[in-house]
């Protein structure tokens, strides 16, 4: 059976994705790719990281990594290869393969013709054997501890504009099936409030089996939609256990304070929580509340003994509604 290892596993490399000219960014195009720079470089001095990027994009993204970042031939949409990706698995063998999702552009709320064979592409181009998924998912919608449990919420899968007429149980099954996991932790989320429908890698990640990091909106925040996501997924984590019937002890990842942070759009993505486990570091988002920023380093430094802390600042990025994890795919060592 497949088997979904825990991102703090030894990786072979990362793979992300260069914004193209022309794409959604517009007059934020130079800002992103600088932000997708920083956390290639930085990602690259701890393993190798593969940036995927058109024939036109192809020099501008060598120019602005460097050397240690290998730049490869695979047009994309966007950068969000933690979506578009595929989602690597291990065979009982050892040999790794990747499952296809199937991108849809998070439900068709945008076209990505490019992104949706993203998949497909890096797996021919690696020789990595494809599992074609009978479910469509994003990898940020699923968080595993590696030891059989998985945390998804309804709301980016249980949905229509991904897998219309599919219950819950059908995507359990299907789930359990590719990752090789005996437990998913469902919850709630809520649809419609952002492009991925409440991605599970903004509010919830495993540090370990038993352990999980919830992204806690700030003391100052006003009772609001994100307000209730985070007490219904504490309430249901409160109640679950994993796979192997642990109580879950569950530790909370303050977010900054908006009124730290100057003039945000809407779509900001201010959360800790989309951090990623490299080998031998962890990279976490900073935003520009000192306070915030160093108490969630510290608390990510504890977590993860024996790994550096690095911390990059992503404003543009967060301006898109995306953080760090999104922006990266990892492919286990074998």
């Amino acid at each position: 059976m497949n088997h979904m290892p825990s991102e703090s596993l030894p990786h072979a490399r990362t793979f992300m994705g260069w914004p193209p000219a022309g794409s959604v960014w517009g007059r934020d195009t130079a800002a992103v790719r600088e932000d997708v720079a920083a956390i290639a470089r930085t990602i690259a001095e701890y393993e190798p990281v593969v940036l995927l990027a058109g024939p036109g994009d192809a020099e501008g993204a060598r120019s602005a990594c460097g050397e240690a970042v290998e730049v490869a031939p695979v047009p994309v949409d966007d950068l969000w290869l933690r979506d578009s990706g595929p989602v690597f698995v291990t065979a009982a063998d050892g040999t790794v393969h990747g499952v296809d999702f199937r991108f849809n552009g998070w439900g068709g709320k945008q076209e990505h013709p490019r992104d949706g064979r993203v998949a497909r592409r890096v797996l021919e181009a690696f020789g990595v054997p494809r599992v074609e998924a009978p479910v469509v998912a994003e990898g940020g919608s699923l968080e595993t501890d590696g030891a059989g449990t998985l945390l998804a919420t309804e709301s980016s899968l249980v949905n229509d504009n991904r897998n219309p007429g599919r219950s819950r149980d059908d995507i359990e099954q299907a789930l359990t099936a590719l990752l090789g996991v005996r437990k998913v932790i469902w919850l709630e989320g809520v649809r419609g409030e952002d492009i991925t429908d409440c991605h599970v890698d903004a509010l919830a990640r495993f540090v370990g089996p038993g352990e999980v990091l919830l992204s806690r909106p700030p003391r100052s925040a006003r009772p609001d939609v994100w307000a209730r996501v985070y007490e219904q997924a504490r309430t249901a984590l409160e109640a679950a256990t994993d796979a192997d019937g642990r109580v879950l002890e569950i530790i909370d990842l303050p977010e900054p304070d908006p009124a730290e942070l100057g003039d945000r759009g809407a779509d900001f993505l201010g959360t800790y929580i989309n951090y990623y486990v490299a080998n031998g570091a962890v990279i976490v988002p900073r935003f520009g509340d000192r306070r915030a920023d160093e108490e969630a380093a510290a608390l990510l430094a504890a977590l993860h003994p024996g790994r550096d802390l690095r911390t990059v600042e992503i404003n543009t990025l967060a301006e898109g509604g995306g953080g760090i994890h999104c922006t990266t795919q990892q492919q286990p060592a074998t």
